[in-house]
């Protein structure tokens, strides 16, 4: 294309496929297989094939939900094809029916997360993230006081003991991803302080900073923290080296970037003024799947069509350049190397 150009700043710049739907796009079926095209193709390598084709600025890395009990040769033939597309894998660790907050859950949730971890041990990817500090959606009421302190306490357990159980220190994957999210989809871990608490206690324990916070710009945007705030959390976040990967995503839309209203320019560049940003993936959702019924019902705008006549694929690839444009501006005045 005419138009393509180059990602300046060492910066990895990726994609999160959730615009193809977890229903239909990324959830496996009851068999465990995972959703094809038409064509035969693995639904997200055949989207992430396209984005590579298609966009101006290419995407060096993509972001995948992985379940547990994913059928084992799909699973080999979805990183294979990522990987064929010169595309380094993280993958996000999915846990669901179980709150890693409850000590009843504990092994219910170990188990979960240790079939993951095995699975992306062995198949050598760059990282792993999750949400897996509390359950999604759940009626819980909002832990305060001396029980936030145990939710973090029952927390840095379970995930002591899902690194323990599957052996992840002693692999190549070096870094652990972990996510808060808004208020609604979660109660207690609803912004970066929060979210922080559980990552100092995790990386003391360990005594290493293998745990790190995955700053959303959407989630930022409707955690209930001012702009201010979010910007120096995340400065002092990335000052304690707790700073992982970021998300160019728009709050409570989650679609079309131009719906951020300041968002994603204020929280990226605190990222990029604290010297340890390293990878940035745009992400969207598409406003009718299916498994986001619950969020659409929290009544927020959720579910707006905001592509303006796109494809979500073209939306997706437009946010990707929008990102690409703002890093490299970023570069241009000093603030990333």
């Amino acid at each position: 294309m005419s138009d393509n150009f180059t990602l300046k700043p060492n910066i990895a710049l990726g994609v999160v496929p959730t615009h193809i739907r977890f229903v239909g796009g990324l959830v496996p079926d009851e068999n465990g297989k995972l959703p094809r095209e038409s064509d035969g193709r693995i639904c997200c390598v055949a989207e992430m094939d396209r984005i590579c084709q298609q966009s101006p600025v290419r995407p060096s890395c993509t972001q995948i939900s992985f379940f547990p009990g994913t059928d084992e040769g799909d699973v080999e033939e979805m990183i294979s094809g990522l990987k064929f597309l010169d595309l380094a894998v993280h993958l996000v660790l999915m846990v669901g029916g179980a709150n890693p907050m409850n000590p009843a859950d504990e092994d219910a949730v170990v188990s979960q997360l240790v079939a993951s971890l095995k699975g992306a041990i062995k198949h050598e990817v760059a990282s792993v993230g999750s949400t897996s500090i509390e359950e999604w959606m759940s009626n819980e009421a909002p832990r305060t006081g001396a029980d936030f302190d145990a939710a973090v306490a029952q927390n840095v357990k379970v995930h002591l003991r899902a690194i323990k159980e599957s052996g992840l220190l002693e692999s190549s994957i070096d870094t652990w991803h972990l996510e808060f999210l808004r208020p609604g989809e979660f109660k207690t871990f609803t912004n970066i302080d929060r979210a922080w608490s559980f990552i100092k206690e995790i990386n003391k324990a360990l005594g290493r900073n293998f745990f790190k916070i995955l700053v959303d710009a959407a989630h930022c945007g409707d955690s209930g923290l001012s702009m201010e705030e979010n910007q120096r959390l995340i400065a002092e976040v990335a000052a304690a080296d707790h700073l992982g990967v970021y998300h160019a995503s728009a709050p409570t839309t989650r679609g079309c970037l131009s719906t951020d209203d300041g968002w994603i320019g204020a929280t990226l560049l605190a990222a990029a003024k604290s010297g340890k940003l390293e990878t940035v993936f745009v992400e969207l959702f598409d406003h009718e799947d299916d498994a986001l019924g619950a969020l659409r019902d929290l009544g927020t705008g959720h579910g707006v069509d905001t592509r303006d006549g796109r494809s979500y694929t073209q939306t997706t690839i437009d946010a990707l350049v929008e990102v690409a444009r703002r890093l490299n501006n970023l570069q241009a005045r000093g603030f990333l190397n």
